[in-house]
């Protein structure tokens, strides 16, 4: 089968190989899936990139946890039924040295989910680790029926995401952007209200649309960056739900400004998830699809082109997801 892989860490360029390989075979409780689209995550050119320390987990890796295709083969203890289900991949590398980026990947059965005849396959490559965390962030303490949330870069792929779960889930959604572009992308998730934060002031905005209150929890891509504002808008007993922090890998951490305001503060990797949230989140996420869930995909690769795919993910330019699409 075609796959990428790599060897050793370093630029994409230089230790991405794209070649054949042998298929892999489905254990007990695996599917095997002929893999039409894989996801590019952050986690995934970190890896690769040996990023904050990371080393090689097996001698040789294909990378990608995200991706979408069809079962073509079932291990023991898996129903033949699933033979020709429609799915998209959650996990892919975390189990195993292999993952989506290559002709067929094989995942334990559960991690790959039916995915809706209205859902594209490069729709579903970006769900695993964009939306599942959107979702963690979101509803990691329950409904947030009547609650008011604040999305930290609303145009981004988990951004994107917890803006529709959230409105989906009956809250009212405030987001931040950094142009009109990226407002446009936000304004089609449905959020309530959006703020540039290169030409507003966001913590006055925020309190001029909540009449003063405040809001009761934030999803923020940006610990370290945003924590200030974050304190000045948040309610008493609010949540702040991060999932990165790159601006700072060490941020300064104001103890009493969170004390003082009894701020709930959760660090969310999908990876380590609890198997309830995960579960809790396919199902969510199947249902937000079946109603039109909408995806906001920057720009698509072939397999050939999978280290400009990387190289445009550590760029940080990229609006939305990234897909690298399998012939």
């Amino acid at each position: 089968m075609k796959a990428a892989w790599y060897e050793q860490l370093g630029n994409p360029q230089k230790v991405l190989n794209l070649g054949e390989v042998e298929i892999p075979q489905p254990n007990a409780d695996e599917v095997r899936v002929r893999v039409y689209a894989s996801g590019v995550n952050p986690s995934d050119v970190k890896q690769r990139s040996g990023w904050g320390g990371l080393k090689m987990r097996h001698p040789r890796v294909i990378p990608h946890n995200d991706g979408a295709g069809i079962i073509d083969a079932v291990g023991e203890d898996v129903s033949s039924q699933r033979v020709g289900d429609r799915v998209w991949i959650y996990e892919a590398t975390l189990a195993h040295p292999f993952g989506t980026a290559a002709e067929y990947v094989v995942v334990p059965s559960e991690n790959a989910v039916i995915l809706p005849d209205n859902t594209e396959f490069s729709a579903g490559a970006c769900l695993g680790v964009p939306a599942m965390t959107a979702h963690n962030c979101v509803f990691k303490d329950g409904a947030v029926t009547g609650q008011t949330i604040l999305v930290s870069g609303g145009a981004g792929a988990v951004g994107n995401y917890a803006i529709q779960l959230a409105e989906w889930g009956g809250a009212k959604v405030i987001t931040t952007v950094s142009s009109p572009q990226k407002a446009e992308i936000a304004r089609l998730a449905k959020a309530d209200y959006v703020i540039n934060y290169k030409t507003e002031d966001v913590a006055a905005r925020i309190k001029e649309i909540t009449d003063n209150k405040g809001v009761d929890r934030v999803v923020e891509v940006d610990f370290a960056s945003n924590l200030e504002t974050n304190l000045a808008v948040l309610k008493r007993n609010g949540v702040i739900a991060t999932y990165a922090s790159d601006s700072n890998v060490q941020p300064h951490i104001p103890f009493y400004g969170l004390v003082y305001k009894n701020i709930t503060v959760h660090y969310v990797l999908v990876y380590v998830m609890r198997k309830e949230a995960h579960q809790k989140a396919t199902e969510d996420i199947t249902t937000c699809l079946k109603a039109g869930l909408h995806h906001v995909i920057a720009q698509r690769f072939p397999l050939s082109q999978i280290a400009a795919a990387h190289e445009m993910m550590e760029s940080g330019k990229a609006v939305g997801n990234l897909v690298v699409e399998i012939a």
